[in-house]
């Protein structure tokens, strides 16, 4: 078994969700920046993944080769509308007394944000797992295969 297939595969997984888990952060950190006008305003971010497929020659068990996994796609902007508040005293208020905030919805972040670090964690689970499984193999190894 290709020990080092599995803590790559692991790694990429949770470099992708550290990155997700950045990015909603990020977009909660600028919930309630202000903005003059609609066009100024935060435009929250998502990232998008996609899955790395394992090459022909790992599919058949070739020790050598290495791969696999998930790597980010993009980075991209979403199109949400920001939102207008009347607030007339703001010193970024428009000429109608308008202030602009990116139109992020804050409960949708944080379902996002758990589940970039629940994946996370699952992913630190599996390498974990897999680097039991090495310690195990090389403990068989070194007593002369008595368990």
């Amino acid at each position: 078994m290709d020990y080092q297939a599995a803590f790559q595969i692991s790694a990429s997984g949770m470099a992708l969700e550290k990155l997700r888990f950045d990015v909603t952060v990020a977009n909660l950190a600028n919930l309630h920046s202000p903005a003059s006008s609609s066009a100024g305003v935060y435009k929250p971010l998502r990232v998008t993944g996609a899955a790395v497929p394992l090459s022909f020659a790992q599919q058949f068990g070739q020790l050598m080769a290495q791969g696999g996994g998930v790597q980010v796609q993009s980075i991209q902007t979403m199109d949400v509308v920001a939102r207008q508040v009347h607030e007339p005293g703001h010193p970024q208020a428009d000429s109608k007394g308008y202030v602009y905030y990116p139109g992020i919805n804050h409960n949708s972040e944080m379902v996002n944000m758990m589940s970039a670090l629940r994946a996370y964690e699952a992913n630190v689970v599996a390498m974990t797992a897999a680097k039991t499984m090495v310690a195990r193999t090389l403990d068989i190894g070194g007593n002369g295969g008595q368990a």
